[in-house]
């Protein structure tokens, strides 16, 4: 269990970077998470920077390893669509050059799969009989859950659900 600072009593760099260094080891982090993190022990935005910096030299944060494992675990734990995880990584302010490579990165067949199962799982609950509608409801749902409208309808339109 980690503790947690006060907001009125102050660290310093170094304890705030060994802190740091845990937090980043727990699980892949974005850079902007560990610098809301910094600021929020109360640190100044030169020391904050200069942290943001060592952690980045040290291998502690990366922001492509990030990006990697943030789309495929949206996409794995969360059933999370391309759309979705991309406005979530931009959220989480890493570039659009690593976003791309992160998306493009998910393997297709998991993808769709990924993809269908929801639309399965859905359609099982869906109460709605006439077929246009219930076509409808289930395309917004996968949409709603960031999957591509053109994917969502060719996996609708092969498949029976």
């Amino acid at each position: 269990m980690h503790q947690v600072t006060p907001a009125h009593i102050r660290i310093t760099a170094q304890q705030a970077k060994i802190k740091a260094e845990a937090y980043c080891a727990y699980q892949e982090r974005a850079p902007k998470d560990v610098r809301d993190k910094l600021r929020q022990w109360g640190l100044a935005t030169h020391d904050t920077e200069t942290i943001v910096a060592e952690l980045t030299a040290t291998g502690f944060l990366n922001e492509e390893r990030f990006a990697h494992a943030y789309a495929s675990g949206k996409l794995r734990m969360n059933g999370w669509g391309r759309l979705k995880i991309k406005q979530g990584l931009l959220h989480k302010a890493i570039p659009s050059a690593l976003i791309r490579a992160a998306l493009t990165s998910l393997d297709e067949t998991t993808y769709r799969d990924k993809l269908l199962n929801l639309l399965r799982v859905k359609a099982a609950t869906e109460r709605e009989r006439h077929p246009q509608k219930r076509k409808a409801k289930l395309a917004r749902y996968a949409a709603g859950k960031g999957f591509e409208h053109e994917l969502i309808f060719e996996l609708l339109n092969t498949n029976e659900l």
